[in-house]
């Protein structure tokens, strides 16, 4: 359904309060707008993390060479496991500061290749698996603060049972990281580990039965359902895994038309975002390339990718997929909830091909726009075009300002820039959604942290939270604001086409009061009841006037 106007007033259907209006509709901002941040980091982002410092972890592979970037002081590392150059003075990770636009180089020592990661209640990025002598590891990047530039990585050799390269990382309510899959790994494991010398791992048959010729199972889709266990998506289906009696409590039907969605076949998914005490959870997936595609790429022929998207309710007892059809195909895409809670973007990737070195010719350059409250053949909108490929090995996260921060795109075995008709790209760029069209300047709202420092606030489970915030357009109008919410978003780790631990939920808006203060506000707003509706961590909580963000805050729940 669309926000509908009601006399003065926007209305929408997932917005939980009614105050008065100020008589200004939200603009539109002609699909948004991209910015280049950075002509080039030195390191192509494959791999990317917002902690709550506001800095980005960036991070590629270290198995093809220099870097663009090189360590400080004449630092090098040397590494005699490492397959192409055992000693090396660039670095291949980056620490990306937002308010100043500015970067640091970062020494990882082992292979990060199509590895995965969490970031732990404490706000630690816990990073793990990777290829070569990174198969087996665990690499943690705090979120340093101030300007110490001896915050680093560190890492644990052989932390895990087995070995993690293309695997999926999910945080759960317990604050342990759930490791599923990998290459020829048809296994999950926890981390960290009660005993850290424990190398069991617990076997799961649904990664057998969904590997094909092409593997395309691998970096699986996980999410964590609002009863705890969790919905796994590997191939064309999925089940619901009860991780802690190991035993598979629903079976989902095959996603129509059976072509695979996961690496390399690569589509993209999210879990759409959960109302105040949520009973139902639903499952997007979209995009894809269609069986053996992979194959057809190196012999030179490029499919085109997969149109359609599944959407399915995982709560449901006989749950089904409803198919959609979007604008264009698309592979390689990212899909990312929009702190709106009202529209997820699917950005970056191909309209044809396969992940994999070359297997793509056709970029897709224009962002979609999917609002999941509307009506069936009216929730796709194609958004301003960028004018960089963002290929294989792109990826993107959501910052905190409530910009896309787009980084990467690396289709060749070796950092290429030249004779090549898709370079390497170690740009960094931002895609502001329409919400942040100056024009809608006047309705957005302005929250005033409640922390005095400006550091996050800390809540617990069920906890009420005061939010006191302003609306310019109140304010001029003398009159109230539009529909209220506020919602609370945990960043992602974005890599191949899968944001893993990303989660939105709408928070209970309570109670609502004007202030002396013509234009302010304070709303008080009670947290998710338990840690399986939001696992313990670091979110960014935003309150949404209509449609119109506010910049969040970090808020961190335990």
């Amino acid at each position: 359904m669309k926000p509908t106007l009601l006399g003065n007033c926007i209305h929408h259907p997932v917005l939980l309060l009614i105050l008065a209006c100020a008589g200004i509709a939200p603009a539109s901002g002609a699909g948004g707008r991209w910015d280049l941040l950075q002509r080039s980091i030195g390191v192509s982002a494959m791999h990317m993390q917002l902690l709550h410092n506001d800095r980005v972890i960036i991070f590629d592979r270290t198995d093809f060479g220099q870097s663009n970037l090189s360590l400080p002081d004449g630092r090098c590392r040397r590494n005699p496991r490492e397959r192409v150059l055992p000693v090396d003075c660039t670095a291949h990770s980056a620490e990306y500061d937002v308010a100043s636009n500015t970067f640091r180089p970062l020494s990882v020592f082992t292979d990060t290749w199509c590895s995965s990661g969490t970031v732990a209640p404490d706000g630690t990025l816990v990073q793990t698996g990777g290829w070569n002598d990174g198969y087996r590891n665990v690499r943690t990047m705090a979120a340093c603060e101030g300007d110490d530039d001896s915050c680093d990585w560190d890492e644990t050799q052989d932390a895990l049972a087995a070995n993690r390269w293309y695997a999926t990382n999910q945080i759960l309510p317990d604050g342990r990281a759930f490791i599923v899959g990998g290459r020829r790994q048809f296994t999950y494991e926890f981390y960290p580990k009660v005993d850290p010398s424990d190398a069991s791992v617990i076997s799961l048959p649904f990664l057998v039965q969904t590997k094909d010729p092409e593997e395309n199972n691998l970096y699986p889709f996980v999410h964590l359902n609002i009863d705890g266990n969790l919905f796994i998506f590997a191939k064309n289906r999925a089940i619901l895994l009860d991780y802690k009696k190991n035993k598979v409590v629903r079976t989902y039907p095959e996603l129509a038309g059976g072509d695979p969605r996961n690496y390399p076949s690569s589509g993209s998914s999210v879990l759409l975002p959960l109302k105040p005490s949520p009973t139902e959870a639903e499952v997007l997936v979209c995009g894809g390339a269609p069986a053996g595609s992979y194959n057809s790429t190196k012999d030179g022929t490029f499919p085109s990718a997969l149109v359609t998207c599944g959407r399915i309710k995982i709560t449901d007892t006989a749950p089904s997929w409803v198919i959609e059809t979007m604008p264009s195909p698309r592979v390689m895409g990212d899909m990312i909830l929009l702190p709106n809670g009202a529209e997820v973007v699917i950005i970056n990737g191909a309209m044809d091909g396969t992940a994999g070195w070359e297997s793509a010719q056709t970029p897709a350059y224009a962002p979609l726009i999917y609002r999941p409250d509307h009506s069936p053949g009216d929730r796709f909108e194609e958004q301003s075009s960028t004018d960089i490929a963002r290929l294989y090995h792109s990826s993107v996260v959501l910052l905190r300002d409530g910009r896309l921060l787009v980084g990467g795109s690396n289709p060749h075995v070796y950092y290429n820039f030249s004779n090549v008709q898709y370079p390497t790209e170690l740009s960094l760029e931002a895609y502001s959604p329409e919400y942040l069209d100056p024009s809608n300047d006047v309705l957005r709202p302005t929250i005033v942290n409640p922390s005095p420092t400006g550091a996050p606030v800390s809540v617990s489970y069920g906890a009420s939270l005061t939010l006191q915030f302003a609306v310019p357009a109140s304010r001029k109008a003398r009159a109230g604001i539009g529909l209220l919410s506020v919602t609370m978003v945990a960043p992602s780790f974005t890599t191949h086409s899968f944001a893993m631990n990303q989660r939105l939920l709408f928070v209970d808006v309570v109670k609502t009061a004007a202030l002396a203060r013509a234009g302010a506000y304070q709303a008080s707003v009670v947290m998710p009841a338990t840690a399986a509706l939001a696992p313990p961590g670091y979110y960014m909580v935003f309150v949404v006037n209509g449609h119109i963000p506010s910049e969040g805050i970090w808020v961190h729940i335990q």
